[in-house]
């Protein structure tokens, strides 16, 4: 048994390096939700290793789980791109998020509801619309629908959503015109 459990303590670096690949992930995960990185950017394994320090197998680990996020596309020998999304990725993300939310709605019981986080995403995005920030305005309606999401306290819905909403962020990137693309979406969340 001991000799078993020794094999398994070599296995503990794994750990770390699974989490650092996760860290890198949730940040490169955060920049493409902002555009830092658009659709269609190939990703550098050397500048963006270089400007986080980490490995390159570190960084590829990470791509990895983007990549199983539809996040990212690898195209051989070409290497690694944001994705961009189709009409019918956009239309399936969309279909995915009603039927989600509509559960979320019909499941939650009697009132009272705790809806002080969709207030807050309602009043974001009047303020942001305000300020003719149309980009601030799809941040906030992502806002809205992660708190509705929130209402089913239900870690694996979180979850799921939270890969749909980053994948729905590809899709504001593509716009040409924000404010008509979110403009409506404001008195509709109120």
């Amino acid at each position: 048994m001991a000799e078993r459990m020794s094999g398994l303590a070599d296995d503990r670096a794994l750990l770390g390096r699974t989490s650092t690949a996760e860290r890198v992930a949730d940040i490169l995960r955060s920049r493409i939700a902002e555009g830092f990185f658009p659709p269609g950017t190939r990703l550098s394994e050397d500048s963006i290793g270089g400007a986080l320090g980490v490995s390159r197998n570190t960084l590829r680990e990470a791509f990895r789980l983007l990549t199983h996020e539809r996040l990212l596309v690898h195209e051989l020998n070409r290497g690694v791109f944001v994705r961009v999304l189709t009409v019918e990725d956009v239309e399936d993300i969309y279909r995915t998020r009603r039927l989600v939310e509509c559960a979320v709605v019909r499941g939650l019981g009697e009132p009272p509801y705790a809806l002080d986080g969709l207030a807050g995403a309602v009043a974001e995005g009047r303020r942001a619309a305000r300020e003719g920030d149309w980009k601030a305005v799809g941040t906030a309606n992502i806002h809205f629908h992660q708190e509705l999401v929130a209402l089913a306290s239900g870690e694996r819905t979180a979850e799921l959503m939270r890969r749909v909403f980053a994948e729905l962020r590809l899709a504001f990137h593509a716009v040409d015109e924000p404010q008509r693309l979110h403009e409506p979406y404001i008195a509709r969340n109120v």
